[in-house]
């Protein structure tokens, strides 16, 4: 069905409730590329201390072994154990810090400091054979396969082309020494390696495009889909109306049950009806007891002329209070006069006060 094809953008409480389950953008990719590029830094910046960290340590290796009996396997073996930790440290560890900290970096920046356990969870469809072979041959296993294709080829021509500009010029390390060999040694690979970081960087930046377009499409959402959102966070419109209409009749109930002790109906002869109740005890002034149009307004005189109260014919001041005055409010001011007027003549016809 058309409903059902998913051509629409997610929502924000999609977006929200995936980002729960851990389904983020993320590019593997860019996460290995700014890895390596720390690497670069820190080989450039640290490649004398490695070098001379691995060189004393070959030293000390062939000292003790020209120092014969003089110590003992144990005491020999101890100490080399700590000189290599201490090496390794010095040498590796800032590598490995380095590596850890942009791994790190790079993830978060992704995901926005996203940590959850959800990605942990066992889910049994990761184990389901038809669910795995519909994975193999998605369009994303395609696309992560000539992606590795693609980076494998790189590899290999950059590779190629090293080896081959390099190889004819080996044998002048036989009239260097070892430090100076191993300084161009290092200098070459390094071009290489740095070579292999431009071509993963683009990589990394289509691969990044890649993923924030797939992304994008996985977390599409169908119109039903949608309404069926929109009816979870704003409810169902056919209850909401029936709620309504409750209230509604609820509060016609209320507002009839007053109208019995009101003082006087202003009335509209078929359109409009204000029920006023004026207490000096209580009131600063006159009160809305109920108000109604139509029907409503003739159930209002209806109720009124059952409980024996005044019912007075005003259309403009049945048309103004109606419009300007709520329920169970007192009137304003502006309606002091009219209203006191009507009030009179309540009072008049009940024969409360003397005619004037």
């Amino acid at each position: 069905m058309a409903g059902d094809s998913k051509t629409e953008k997610a929502t924000p409480k999609k977006r929200r409730d995936e980002r729960k389950k851990g389904n983020v953008m993320m590019s593997k990719d860019a996460v290995a590329v700014a890895t390596l590029l720390g690497s670069l830094a820190m080989a450039r910046l640290m490649g004398g201390t490695l070098i001379g960290e691995i060189q004393d340590f070959f030293v000390l290796c062939f000292s003790y072994a020209a120092m014969g009996g003089s110590s003992t396997a144990a005491e020999l073996g101890k100490e080399l154990i700590l000189r290599y930790v201490l090496a390794f440290v010095v040498a590796v560890g800032p590598f490995l810090l380095t590596t850890v900290l942009l791994a790190v970096a790079a993830t978060f920046a992704q995901t926005r400091m996203l940590v959850t356990g959800e990605a942990l969870k066992p889910k049994f469809s990761r184990i389901n054979p038809l669910q795995g072979f519909k994975r193999l041959f998605s369009f994303r296993s395609i696309v992560e396969a000539l992606k590795g294709m693609l980076k494998i080829t790189i590899l290999l021509v950059l590779i190629f082309n090293y080896f081959r500009k390099v190889v004819l010029t080996f044998s002048r390390f036989l009239d260097m020494d070892l430090a100076q060999a191993c300084t161009i040694l290092f200098e070459d690979a390094f071009a290489l390696v740095l070579q292999i970081a431009v071509a993963f960087v683009a990589l990394a930046f289509f691969d990044y495009l890649y993923q924030w377009w797939d992304y994008e499409r996985q977390l599409r959402m169908s119109k039903q889909e949608i309404k069926e959102e929109y009816k979870q966070l704003e409810g169902d419109p056919q209850v909401k109306g029936k709620i309504k209409e409750i209230q509604r009749r609820r509060a016609q109930q209320r507002m009839m049950q007053q109208v019995p002790g009101a003082d006087v109906v202003i009335r509209n002869p078929t359109h409009v009806a204000v029920a006023l109740r004026y207490d000096e005890h209580r009131d600063n002034a006159p009160v809305v007891l109920a108000k109604g149009l139509d029907e409503l307004a003739l159930r209002i005189v209806k109720v009124a002329e059952q409980n024996s109260v005044a019912v007075v014919e005003n259309v403009p001041l049945a048309r103004s209070l109606y419009a300007e005055v709520d329920l169970d409010r007192e009137i304003p001011p502006a309606f002091y006069g009219a209203v006191a007027e009507v009030l009179v003549y309540v009072l008049q016809m009940e024969k409360k006060l003397p005619r004037s």
